[in-house]
């Protein structure tokens, strides 16, 4: 059986659990000019990448292509590098079918031993490192993989690998939206995205001019991944919210708020 096979047998196990784009020229963050880093999409139409500034970029892109609660630096001793941390963001049902939109975070390795073994658990999921050619270029950055799954169908709509020392801060924003279903033709709906750990609200607006607010659950309370909140994941140096637009409707921004 492979490290694959084990883990969506205990992501299943978990499922009741609540633990833990494209590419684009240039973003405008914290008011400041950086390289934007390579983001694989797959059937991903719009991307959305806001900063402190309130400048916002948006790029058109054709089809490419469990739980936790509080990310936390696990000792040395007990760092697993064959497995990545998988974290739900948020599950539904639609037209009878389920939704679920999960998170695989995998850690940074520490030098070339480790991340022969990260590069090698990786390919045993079925994943690869965008932008990496060799398993030295994951040493000091984390991978992760954003998947959606509806019905039996999970499809990888993001991908990045970055610095473990990444941030957001104040209202920076990246993230993307895509079809809730794996159709390329379909309506973009689904926006995903993450944020600063101190982003308190998301505010998602669709092109009917309805508004979808996404906030962060007081401290000290859990809920279900039905309801939709910014949340933490495993291992990730940012937070993460899901939105989804009415039927009827589209993606049109995002917007940390608060």
């Amino acid at each position: 059986m492979t490290h694959r096979d084990i883990a969506l047998l205990l992501a299943d196990a978990a499922d009741e659990v609540e633990i833990g784009i494209a590419p684009t020229q240039a973003v405008l963050r914290g008011g400041r000019r950086r390289r934007a880093r390579r983001w694989a999409v797959a059937t991903a139409t719009a991307l959305v990448i806001a900063g402190t500034s309130g400048a916002v970029a948006v790029a058109g892109l054709p089809g490419g292509g469990e739980p936790g609660q509080v990310a936390t630096e696990p000792s040395p001793e007990r760092r697993n590098l064959s497995f990545p941390e998988r974290t739900t963001l948020a599950t539904g049902t639609e037209d009878g079918k389920g939704w679920r939109v999960m998170v695989d975070v995998w850690p940074a390795p520490r030098n070339e031993a480790e991340a022969d073994t990260v590069w090698n658990a990786m390919a045993d999921f079925g994943q690869h490192p965008p932008e990496a050619k060799v398993p030295s270029e994951l040493i000091g950055r984390i991978t992760y993989f954003v998947h959606r799954r509806y019905g039996d169908e999970q499809t990888t709509v993001m991908e990045n690998t970055v610095p473990e020392s990444e941030t957001h801060s104040g209202r920076d924003l990246v993230g993307g939206a895509v079809t809730l279903e794996p159709r390329e033709d379909g309506p973009v709906r689904l926006a995903i995205g993450s944020v600063a750990k101190s982003a308190q609200r998301v505010g998602c607006a669709w092109k009917d001019g309805t508004r979808t607010v996404v906030q962060r659950d007081p401290a000290g309370t859990v809920t279900g991944t039905d309801h939709l909140a910014i949340r933490p994941a495993e291992g990730s140096p940012f937070d993460w919210f899901v939105c989804l637009a009415p039927k009827g409707t589209e993606f049109r921004n995002a917007e940390v708020t608060r």
